[in-house]
């Protein structure tokens, strides 16, 4: 039985902006119809694969619950880390509480945000490196080189592998950093590289024994934090004071480039990790053209573009472009050369140095309960549309500086207003005044919508006082 071990915490930067730091681009649908994290979820599940254990940060950890539910995957557990700390740490967790009742358990580590289209093809040579893995290899998987890439790390094999690219394990040289284009040209002719895919195969003890020798620091702070662990729902809260002291550092740089009982096992299939918007126009399937678009766009007369429009609202139209990228929402628009894909991650700094909300806050704010985006935001008034799942219920709440009107769109809402409880249906709306202990609950089968009209001095989520939350978040914005 193999033990999948998801990452989910990262924030994807350089597919900005419909991938920002409130929705990092693994909960999105970037090819597909569903999301990354979902169908990386899938492909780990099934005949010899137990629940995945997933390590993901606490905004998003009810976005994990309900696509993981959405994608008929149930979790052994589910890790929260404090802060972000880097790939070693979070797969040492993972390895410490899949070790206390399995240690001899299997872990596959993957990150939840790769593609790879042919779920057997990668089951099958995951399948091929359990007996290295048995006999106590670190495993990694090095994926066939089609280009010379200069996004990734590579790895240095002793053989090269066969024609038909056969998942063989063998002994792995070295890691080698992301090279300048000359560099990558000589690997790729060379025939002894593959891309690093960050995708790992070990027994748990095995990789608890590398910490041991290599890192006992971090190997002690993340035992800490994980013993002092609070249980938070269905959620495992990793200590935050241990945690705060852990170096921020990869599992490469950790230990993988220390270790000396290191395989690699080559895989052939379609991979990647769609690390800029040029992957994405890669995976995209162009045309005759070289032309992808998505949602409401539209190409004349264009070569090698991407134009991708995340708004029924925006329609985006590009005349005579070429290399270009352009992707287009409600808030937010790229565009930028091909060849410039890889800097969109400077545009974020940027944005966030000027203030710009644009740069980490999503339009649609995912909440546990359901989402909201908002439609009109002036000064002392916002508007939004409030989408509520069946059966849930916001937290019993106050605020000090706004007052709010509920119209129901769509389904029934019952609605709490200090002592007073009544169902509000279609058309119809409640008033919920200044300081008011209110509460909007989904009592039915189908979505609710409403839209919130809100008026006030000041309008900002942090102005809420929760008394009563079924989902256990603590005060602030999201809790």
């Amino acid at each position: 039985m193999i033990h999948p071990v998801l990452l989910c915490g990262g924030s994807g930067t350089r597919l900005w902006p419909l991938s920002r730091k409130s929705y990092p681009k693994q909960f999105s649908s970037l090819v597909g119809d569903a999301s990354l994290f979902q169908t990386s979820a899938q492909r780990l599940s099934g005949d010899g694969f137990a629940q995945p254990v997933v390590v993901t940060g606490s905004d998003f950890r009810f976005i994990v619950t309900e696509q993981l539910t959405s994608a008929e995957v149930t979790p052994a557990a589910i890790l929260i880390e404090p802060s972000a700390r880097n790939t070693a740490p979070a797969i040492l967790a993972a390895a410490l509480q899949i070790s206390a009742s399995n240690p001899d358990a299997l872990m596959l580590v993957a990150p939840s945000d790769h593609v790879i289209p042919d779920a057997k093809h990668f089951r099958d040579t995951v399948q091929a490196a359990t007996e290295a893995a048995r006999a106590g290899q670190l495993v990694t998987f090095g994926i066939r080189p089609d280009r010379p890439e200069t996004g990734y790390g590579w790895l240095e094999l002793s053989t090269a592998p066969d024609a038909g690219f056969a998942p063989v394990v063998q002994p792995l040289v070295r890691f080698v950093e992301k090279p300048d284009l000359s560099t990558a040209q000589s690997m790729l002719d060379g025939g002894l590289h593959l891309w690093n895919a960050g995708i790992f195969l070990f027994e748990a003890r095995t990789l608890i024994a590398a910490f041991e020798a290599y890192q006992p620091a971090i190997l002690a702070l993340v035992r800490d934090a994980l013993a002092q662990a609070q249980a938070d729902l269905g959620f495992t809260r990793l200590a935050p004071d241990p945690w705060a002291a852990i170096e921020d550092i990869s599992i490469d740089y950790a230990v993988m480039e220390k270790a000396d009982n290191l395989s690699v096992i080559p895989y052939g299939g379609v991979w990647s990790d769609l690390g800029g918007w040029e992957a994405v126009w890669r995976e995209g399937g162009p045309d005759a053209t070289g032309v992808v678009t998505s949602g409401a766009a539209l190409a004349i007369d264009c070569q090698d573009t991407l134009l991708r429009s995340e708004s029924d609202a925006v329609e985006l139209v590009g005349i005579g472009l070429k290399d270009i990228v352009a992707v287009a929402m409600a808030d937010a628009v790229l565009i930028a050369h091909k060849d410039r894909a890889q800097d969109v991650k400077k545009a974020v700094t940027a944005l966030k140095a000027k203030g710009a909300k644009q740069a980490e806050s999503f339009p649609v704010d995912h909440r546990p309960w359901g989402w909201f985006e908002t439609l009109v935001l002036a000064d002392r008034f916002q508007v939004k549309r409030i989408h509520v799942h069946p059966g849930a219920a916001l937290s019993l709440q106050s605020h000090h500086h706004r007052s709010e009107h509920w119209i129901v769109v769509s389904g029934t809402a019952k609605v709490t207003v200090d002592k007073e409880v009544k169902l509000v249906t279609e058309n119809q709306s409640v008033y919920i005044p200044l300081g008011a202990v209110h509460r909007m609950e989904n009592p039915g089968k189908v979505p609710m919508v409403l839209i919130e009209v809100q008026t006030g001095a000041y309008l900002g989520e942090d102005d809420i006082i929760r008394y009563e939350d079924v989902y256990s978040r603590g005060q602030g914005a999201k809790g």
